[in-house]
């Protein structure tokens, strides 16, 4: 096998910079490329040449669109080579693989509509006293250089869900994609600039949070962070870039409430795909689900048996539905996880096993609060459930939670539903399906320490533009 050399896109050039890092085929566990590693100079040259061609650069709305609805359409043209790629350096299942590329190309397809869309409103200014012979309304104008940390598990979709609506506003970028992923991210810069983006508007970075995240994080020619990630590095992010628009995705523990009058059948299937899509590997994977007792015993048969039905292992086989976690460890550590819940008093329905880093689909009952399970983020396919009596008691519960992402209910009752849209305090509510459902262009995003800011790339590019107001004397 050819172990193929990636070097850093920097300001329109290929950058080497002595040190590599290797990439593992994440189920073979075999080198599959090798990746230039950024150094502290290889980052004060990615972002000078984003800010020099920010400065320098003065694409049109239009240009912008058309650079990006080119990349869409390269996108899918690349589908099958992209899908591959993702498949060996995240162990995704193939068949998830090649829908993350088609939403991909969704993904950058809006963010060029919404280039042409960015636009301030009149502010009637005439109406206070003494400011009758004024005109006022404002603009949105690009805030700069953006630095995207992008995470490992959706590596091509979330990269574009920064990088897009950052292009698309007039801004410039540099990536710094996941240690473990950065295939995609190279691979999209490289179609970019087919695409006919100019040089030093997209540039990438490769290596450790420790160093060049840090080292982004303390240069102050960037004037916005996305980032999504875990809430320890999202707070490490927020102190250290100060002053600085920071947006923050990080992660959840995400509640399903099936309600006493559920569509049992419905909420199973959901729930069974939406709890082990990309190995639980999601920030808005199902992890808790709320049941309610004159229900547990028929919804609790129907998970497991449509649980168990779930193919795990190979992820190249087009009949596999869950593949392996993303390394070993931490496949050791949620099964660690599952383990410790048992010894406090869970019982494992299905799943539990582990052979290398593909964990078997796990349904746990008799789970609590005070369970890692439960209480933090596992990120891996593990599903915890719980009983409940009275549907404010359930709200408290899932509340409870010092995450707040994404959260869905099952229920025919629409009172039931719009107290849950109203109480439940997290970013989304999803009546009627599991909390992992996302379209790229809704808004997107998470209150307490799931983090601020919206992403989907209309608003996205709100955040990513500053409000200029302009106000003209028009003479007495």
């Amino acid at each position: 096998m050819t172990i193929k050399h990636y070097a850093l896109p920097i300001g329109g050039e290929l950058m080497e910079t002595g040190a590599a890092l290797d990439v593992y085929d994440k189920y073979r566990g075999r080198v599959i490329a090798t990746v230039a590693v950024a150094d502290r100079r290889t980052v004060d040259l990615a972002v000078a040449a984003a800010s020099r061609a920010f400065e320098t650069i003065r694409l049109s709305p239009y240009e912008r669109f058309s650079i990006l609805k080119r990349t869409s359409e390269l996108l899918l043209r690349e589908k099958k080579a992209l899908a591959e790629l993702i498949t060996a350096e995240t162990g995704k299942p193939i068949a998830d693989s090649l829908t993350e590329v088609e939403r991909t190309a969704q993904t950058v397809e809006i963010s060029a509509e919404e280039a042409k869309r960015i636009h301030g409103e009149g502010v009637p200014v005439e109406s206070a006293p003494g400011a009758e012979n004024r005109m006022a309304f404002t603009i949105r104008v690009p805030i700069g250089v953006v630095c995207a940390i992008t995470p490992f598990n959706v590596p091509l979709n979330l990269a574009a869900h920064k990088i897009a609506p950052a292009l698309a506003a007039g801004n410039a970028v540099v990536v710094k994609p996941a240690s473990a992923t950065p295939l995609s991210a190279i691979r999209l810069a490289q179609l970019m600039e087919e695409a006919g983006l100019p040089k030093g508007l997209l540039n990438v970075v490769v290596g450790s949070g420790e160093t060049v995240g840090s080292w982004l994080a303390q240069d102050p020619r960037i004037g916005l962070y996305t980032f999504t990630g875990s809430p320890e590095v999202g707070r490490r992010l927020k102190q250290d870039t100060g002053l600085r628009n920071v947006l923050l995705e990080l992660g959840s523990n995400s509640a399903v409430i099936v309600h006493e009058d559920a569509d049992l059948e419905l909420a199973a299937d959901l729930c069974a795909a939406k709890s082990f899509a990309n190995a639980g590997q999601v920030c808005i994977s199902v992890q808790r689900i709320y049941v309610h007792d004159r229900v547990w015993e028929p919804f609790v048969g129907l998970l497991a048996e449509k649980t168990k039905a779930l193919i795990a292992g190979d992820p190249y086989d087009a009949s596999t539905q869950v593949g392996p976690m993303i390394s070993e460890k931490e496949a050791i550590r949620a099964e660690r996880w599952i383990k410790e819940a048992e010894s406090a008093g869970a019982t494992i329905e299905c799943g539990g096993i582990r052979n290398g880093s593909v964990l078997q689909p796990t349904i746990l009952t008799g789970v609590d609060d005070a369970m890692k399970v439960v209480c933090e983020e596992i990120f891996a396919p593990v599903v915890g459930l719980m009983k409940y009596r009275d549907l404010d008691g359930c709200i408290a519960a899932v509340n409870r939670s010092r995450y707040g992402l994404q959260a869905g209910i099952f229920t025919r009752n629409a009172e039931a539903a719009f107290r849950a849209a109203r109480e439940l305090r997290v970013g989304g509510v999803i009546i009627n399906d599991a909390s992992q459902f996302r379209a790229d262009q809704m808004p997107y995003g998470g209150v307490k320490e799931s983090g601020w800011g919206k992403e989907g790339p209309k608003y996205a590019i709100r955040e990513m533009t500053e409000e200029r107001i302009v106000v003209w004397n028009l003479g007495t």
